[in-house]
C-alpha cells in the first residue's frame, strides 16, 4: 500500500492503475476507521477495482467547532486496517492540500440537504458536498463508496452526482452492526459502559416503527410508537425521528410505507448518533441516480 498527501501524487498513482488496465474504487473516509469502512474497502476490492481510500476529516462539514476538535484521531489502526484489507493507495491530504490558501468556491446543495441533518447542523451538506467534489476531481473514480448508515449524505452526494454530470457510479453499502444492533460509528468509541447499553435503543426503535409499518399501522402511529420506545430509555435526546420517502427525503403524505426509510438522530451522554432503517431492504442497491 502507498500512502500520499499530495494531490499531484494520487494522480500519478490513478493514472499508472489506468494505463494497466484498472478500474479505480474509491472510499473516501474521515479516519477512525472501523469494520463499517472495512467493508465498503472490501465491496470496491472484490470488484477488482484499484481502491483509493481518502482520510480526512473536513473542517467545512462541522458546524460545531467542539465537535471537530473532539474527533478521533487514530493513524496507526486505520493504516493498518486499510493495509489488511488490501487498500493500494491511501490518501492522506493536509487541510492545505484540499483548502489552500484563497480557496473560496463551495458546493451548495438544494432542499434536499435543509431538512433532518441540514436543519440541525446548519452548512453540513455545503461542506460535505464541496469536499466529496474535491475528492472526486482528484482521484477520478469509477465507483465511489459510501455506507447507509448515513443515508441522507448518500442521497445529496447522488444528487450532485446527476444534477453536475459527474462520471462516477455512486454505490451504497449495508450498514454494518454491533452484536446488539447499533451502528458501527467512529463516534461510539465516545460512549461510556452506560451510554452504551442506551445506544442500543437506537436500532430497537428503529425495528419497532419498520415492524409497525409492516404490520399496516399508518406512519403518525409507527412514528409514535417509535418515539415512546425512545422515551423509555434514559439519557436519550431525540432530535428527530421521521419516516420519510427514500427517493426524496419528503414526508410521507400516504400510508403506502413500501418506499419508506425511517430516519433517526439522538444525543446521549454528550455523543451524537444517527441511524436509519428501510421498510423494503430489498431495494437497496448499486444506483446512479439519485437516493
Amino acid at each position: 500500500m502507498r500512502i500520499v498527501s499530495a494531490p499531484s501524487e494520487v494522480r500519478a498513482s490513478v493514472a499508472a492503475a489506468r494505463s494497466s488496465g484498472r478500474s479505480i474504487g474509491f472510499v473516501p473516509t474521515m479516519g477512525a476507521l472501523h469494520a463499517g469502512h472495512a467493508s465498503l474497502i472490501d465491496e470496491a476490492r472484490n470488484h477488482g477495482h484499484f481502491v483509493v481510500v481518502s482520510i480526512f476529516v473536513n473542517p467545512m462539514q462541522f458546524n460545531d467547532p467542539r465537535d471537530l476538535a473532539a474527533y478521533p484521531i487514530t493513524t496507526q489502526a486505520d493504516d493498518s486496517l486499510c493495509v489488511t484489507a488490501g487498500v493500494d493507495l491511501l490518501w492522506r491530504p493536509t487541510v492545505d492540500d484540499i483548502y489552500p490558501s484563497g480557496f473560496d468556491t463551495v458546493v451548495e446543495p438544494g432542499a434536499m440537504a435543509s431538512i433532518l441533518e441540514g436543519k440541525h447542523r446548519p452548512g453540513h451538506f455545503r461542506g460535505v458536498a464541496t469536499v466529496v467534489l474535491k475528492l472526486f476531481n482528484v482521484v477520478a473514480p469509477d465507483f465511489a463508496y459510501f455506507g447507509l448508515k448515513d443515508f441522507q449524505q448518500l442521497a445529496v452526494i447522488r444528487h450532485m452526482a446527476r444534477d453536475l454530470e459527474l462520471p462516477v457510479d455512486i454505490i451504497g453499502c449495508p450498514t454494518i452492526r454491533e452484536d446488539d444492533g447499533l451502528a458501527m460509528s467512529s463516534r461510539n468509541t465516545k460512549l461510556s459502559a452506560d451510554t452504551r447499553r442506551s445506544a442500543a435503543a437506537l436500532s430497537n426503535a428503529l425495528t419497532g416503527v419498520v415492524t409497525a409499518l409492516r404490520n399496516g399501522d399508518d406512519v403518525a402511529e409507527a412514528r409514535a410508537f417509535g418515539l415512546a420506545l425512545l422515551s423509555k430509555q434514559p439519557g436519550i435526546d431525540v432530535e428527530y425521528l421521521e419516516i420519510v420517502d427514500r427517493d426524496t427525503l419528503s414526508q410521507l403524505t400516504s400510508n403506502d410505507s413500501s418506499s419508506a426509510v425511517v430516519l433517526v438522530a439522538a444525543n446521549i451522554g454528550g455523543v451524537r448518533l444517527i441511524d436509519n432503517l428501510e421498510v423494503d431492504p430489498a431495494r437497496v442497491g448499486h444506483r446512479k441516480g439519485p437516493a
